[in-house]
């Protein structure tokens, strides 16, 4: 992870592009953290975006997942930075959404977690809290004023099959405009089962 960061600081420079251009990252951990464990991962994590100005110690602004790849377990051996996102300046406005995959606050029976954005159904195949994970990711999209027409890019982390209620709760919902991706991933913290996030970006550049 220290040396992803290593990598955005010095890519940033040629760009010209300050630190606080960094505003959105991809990590891969070997396992899933305990709450302890997770907490102490992520006061390490904000750290550096401490130093960078970006976390002032109370909020922090970047999107973020961290998942573990479920078809290799421990591997990699560490939390790692599997890519990094920079803002660029543009002439004219264009609204940007990156939010952070959702859950109900106010479902008694989702395990709520540190930092966490993921949520345990118990049992999977319960379709209501699938119902109240996607109404929250929807309601977290409308306090920003957008909707899943505004996204280029869906992704999905479990190891549990989604083809069951792929169609009915997630492409008749308009999550899948841009297509979707699965990632056969574990989210951060024990017992937690499925995580989600998405984006919409007017320009998006890989290098």
């Amino acid at each position: 992870m220290e040396e992803g960061f290593a990598v955005s600081r010095r890519s940033s420079r040629p760009a010209g592009r300050p630190l606080t251009a960094f505003c959105a990252c991809e990590l891969r951990s070997p396992a899933p953290f305990t709450e302890a464990g997770f907490t102490a991962f992520n006061k390490i994590y904000v750290g550096t975006l401490e130093r960078w100005g970006i976390y002032d110690g109370k909020l922090n602004p970047i999107a973020r997942s961290n998942v573990c790849p479920g078809d290799r377990p421990r591997r990699p051996g560490r939390p790692s930075m599997l890519s990094a996102t920079q803002n660029l300046p543009r002439t004219r406005p264009l609204h940007s959404l990156l939010p952070g995959a959702g859950r109900h606050p106010k479902d008694a029976e989702t395990t709520e977690t540190t930092s966490s954005s993921s949520v345990t159904f118990p049992p999977w195949a319960c379709g209501k809290r699938r119902a109240l994970f996607f109404g929250e990711m929807e309601r977290r999209m409308a306090a920003l004023g957008f909707s899943w027409g505004d996204t280029t890019a869906t992704q999905l982390y479990t190891v549990h099959n989604v083809h069951p209620f792929l169609a009915d709760e997630i492409v008749r919902r308009g999550a899948a405009r841009s297509g979707i991706t699965w990632h056969y991933h574990r989210p951060p913290v024990v017992d937690l089962e499925y995580e989600m996030d998405c984006r919409g970006v007017g320009i998006d550049r890989t290098v």
